[in-house]
């Protein structure tokens, strides 16, 4: 339910293009994470401490200790907001799934993925709506649809397990028919991130399949899973091509163009990524205790990049997008080297799980099953991560998260585990319950900011939310306007304060004493 809820809401201010679609998600992330987290400890489940669960934990505290010292603090809350409350998705997923919720877990998590991509697909075949975005079509409730992509291809391998694992007829071919969805929807995306991140899953599933040779086609339930996985994906890409859609591509062949060009580093956004990443790169290395501050790339990166950089707009002189194109450049240009260290091991070790547990001839098929389709995804979404903003944002955490929480193995003796006092049981219950209000409360605000914005009321909407960039700086412009000059200096100062590099801000404030 929190997972679909958190794919499907979006807000109608367009002046918002991408924080219409992602502060409404991140406050589903935030009340869903705390809940599950506060009323699992509270019930007085022992909580894991494997060697991932203390990598986590150290990540997230110098992540903390990051955007203490960033430029924007307010961006920097956002983020580490984001990482801490997908941490409490994990640790809620692998308390639940010990005590016997992993089932719920998995099928609710891949069924919003195909919620998503169904969403993208209602668009694609002429349904508009105030809650989606022309500009990037197919994106649905994302309002992207590279970001709608990202998601439905890490539900694959969930939608496969979900197939290969179904003890009856109709719940495999439920799974297939999401499997359906997600490909035609992910066709239409014509996202090559996704697509060649299925490519290495696909690569990941064969090799597993050698190495255990013949073990899937001896069950009979996994031999029809398997036959419907490939009809499942097969259908539905090839009704994606064949069915005539409402998008306007420019191309002839526009899948077949997204495909040849899906490695090409030469030319294009794979050019232009790659400079991105030089210069990124440039920035961890001045910076490289602690980066440059959570969620504080899009502040630093103009100081870097020459005024040609294809990362920045020909019209504000700022970054394009709030984000690098990939999760890796984020987390070692913005958190430090140590910071990204932690995280690659820590996703590494998580992989490594994974294949010891599909190794294990001594353990039920199912069980090793949920532990290569925890490699999957997490191929997936490295992979996906090399090349857009993947687990920075909302709905991919979760799912992401959630979904390895619930299909590894749970640690040794986890459910034998001594269960917490009542007093520790209250203190890290109310200690979860605080930070989540306060990450929930900051969303709200964002929301009810944008609400004053689009209805012009622009004083309202800067004391909502101080942090907004674009309130300040259009409230600065409109009292100097109004010869309201003092109060314009203040703000214009302000959303200078925010973005020091912006040339509009840095012009505005330039005129004041």
């Amino acid at each position: 339910m929190l997972a679909s809820v958190a794919v499907l809401v979006a807000l109608p201010y367009r002046s918002f293009d991408l924080d219409r679609f992602f502060v409404p998600k991140e406050l589903a992330l935030h009340v869903g994470g705390t809940l599950a987290l506060t009323l699992v400890v509270s019930a007085g489940a022992a909580l894991p401490r494997t060697r991932t669960d203390r990598s986590l934990g150290v990540f997230l505290a110098l992540s903390a200790l990051s955007a203490l010292f960033a430029v924007n603090g307010w961006l920097a809350m956002r983020a580490l907001a984001i990482s801490v409350s997908a941490a409490f998705v994990w640790w809620a997923a692998r308390i639940a799934a010990a005590h016997g919720g992993r089932d719920v877990l998995i099928r609710g998590l891949a069924t919003a993925t195909v919620i998503g991509a169904a969403t993208a697909l209602a668009q694609a075949y002429g349904v508009s709506s105030d809650l989606a975005s022309i500009s990037r079509a197919p994106g649905g409730t994302f309002g992207n649809r590279n970001f709608m992509a990202h998601l439905a291809a890490a539900g694959v391998p969930l939608l496969g397990y979900l197939a290969l694992t179904a003890r009856g007829l109709p719940g495999a071919l439920l799974a297939a028919g999401g499997l359906g969805i997600n490909a035609a929807a992910l066709v239409l995306s014509r996202t090559r991130a996704a697509w060649l991140a299925l490519v290495v899953c696909a690569m990941v599933a064969v090799a597993a399949w050698l190495w255990r040779r013949g073990t899937l086609w001896r069950d009979t339930a996994a031999r029809r899973g398997l036959i419907l996985i490939i009809s499942g994906i097969v259908v539905g890409g090839a009704g994606a091509v064949v069915v005539p859609n409402s998008l306007d591509w420019r191309s002839d062949n526009p899948y077949l163009e997204s495909a040849k060009g899906m490695v090409n580093y030469r030319e294009g956004s794979g050019r232009g990524r790659l400079r991105q990443y030089v210069n990124s790169t440039k920035l961890a290395l001045r910076h490289p205790a602690l980066g440059v501050g959570t969620g504080n790339w899009a502040v630093e990166y103009p100081g870097i990049a020459p005024p040609n950089d294809p990362s920045l707009s020909q019209e504000t002189g700022m970054t394009a997008n709030p984000w690098p194109s990939s999760d890796w450049m984020a987390m070692l240009s913005e958190r430090g080297i140590p910071a990204f260290a932690i995280w690659a091991m820590m996703l590494a070790g998580l992989a490594i799980v994974g294949l010891v547990g599909w190794g294990r001839l001594d353990i039920p098929l199912d069980e090793r099953l949920r532990s290569i389709t925890a490699v999957a995804v997490i191929v997936v979404v490295a992979v996906e991560g090399a090349f857009d903003a993947v687990l920075l944002l909302a709905p991919p955490a979760l799912v992401f998260w959630g979904s390895i929480g619930a299909l590894l193995p749970p640690p040794p003796n986890m459910t034998a585990a001594p269960s917490l006092g009542r007093g520790r049981r209250v203190l890290i219950a109310l200690a979860v319950l605080l930070m989540g209000l306060a990450a929930a409360e900051y969303s709200a605000l964002k929301i009810a900011s944008m609400a004053a914005y689009s209805a012009g009321q622009l004083g309202r909407a800067v004391s909502l939310d101080p942090g907004s960039f674009r309130a300040r700086l259009r409230y600065a412009q409109l009292m100097m306007s109004r010869t309201s000059r003092t109060r314009g200096c203040v703000e214009a100062k302000a959303a200078r304060d925010l973005f020091p590099r912006s040339p509009d801000a840095k012009r505005l404030a330039a005129g004041c004493k």
